[in-house]
């Protein structure tokens, strides 16, 4: 399996949906998340289905949606799944909670734990499977945490991206102690901090990151370009080379 080149359409935040799917198309990009907070909202069905619609006939596929449940005890997911399910979508990006791994009370770990075991089975009696948001600010911030927390609710699996301000030798290493379990990369070049810069100034971390994915029995099914300078449409297609070309040569 090859891994696909993508978009998050949270990168374009302030664009439509068809400017999204233009730029996507003409970039030559193959898959697109549809995020859950602008583009399409969480249970708006006739949004999705003209998202769904204007995504296919540009030649594109819905490879998940990005939403925002947060794994709390009482929170829907029903609206959640029905957008992605009219989208086609077949996998949804969750978050695990809203605070660190390291600060979670044990209470606070078994709730998330707990939520995240209904809201996979019920996603999955749809034939839509959950993917973690790899981030600060939930229990899903560390490979470790990652690991535990996979291993608590079977049938999760994680997206990945660098951590903030990590060297590329500690970003790498962390994406080999979970490259079995990710099935999607968010792409971007922020160094140092958060600053944002072009992905091939990062070509030190991102050619050997593809490289030891494509090493993998099942290698991340999406990279998916999450940021761009300025968030400047018109970087978007020289972006997209460099992540197909890190892509075809690994």
């Amino acid at each position: 399996m090859t891994t696909r080149p993508g978009l998050c359409s949270v990168t374009f935040r302030r664009l439509s949906p068809e400017r999204v799917v233009e730029l996507a198309a003409g970039a030559g990009l193959e898959v697109i998340e549809w995020g859950g907070d602008v583009h399409v909202p969480a249970g708006d069905v006739g949004r999705a289905a003209a998202v769904a619609r204007m995504t296919t006939d540009a030649g594109l596929g819905v490879c998940s949606y990005g939403s925002y449940f947060r794994s709390g005890a009482d929170e829907p997911l029903t609206p959640i799944l029905d957008s992605a399910a009219v989208l086609g979508a077949d996998r949804v990006r969750i978050w695990a909670g809203d605070v660190d791994s390291c600060d979670a009370t044990p209470a606070q770990y078994a709730q998330i734990v707990s939520r995240l075991r209904d809201a996979t089975a019920e996603a999955s009696e749809r034939g839509i499977a959950l993917a973690l948001e790899y981030h600060r600010g939930t229990i899903a911030d560390t490979s470790d945490a990652v690991l535990r927390l996979i291993a608590d609710v079977p049938g999760l699996t994680t997206y990945w991206q660098p951590s903030i301000d990590a060297p590329d030798a500690v970003a790498l290493a962390e994406y080999d102690a979970l490259a079995a379990q990710v099935s999607a990369v968010h792409v971007f070049s922020w160094w140092p901090f958060d600053r944002r810069r072009r992905l091939v100034e990062r070509e030190s971390l991102w050619h050997p990151l593809f490289a030891a994915a494509a090493a993998q029995p099942t290698p991340p099914r999406d990279a998916l370009i999450e940021f761009v300078p300025d968030d400047d449409p018109d970087l978007l297609a020289p972006e997209a080379a460099t992540l197909r070309r890190w892509i075809e040569s690994s």
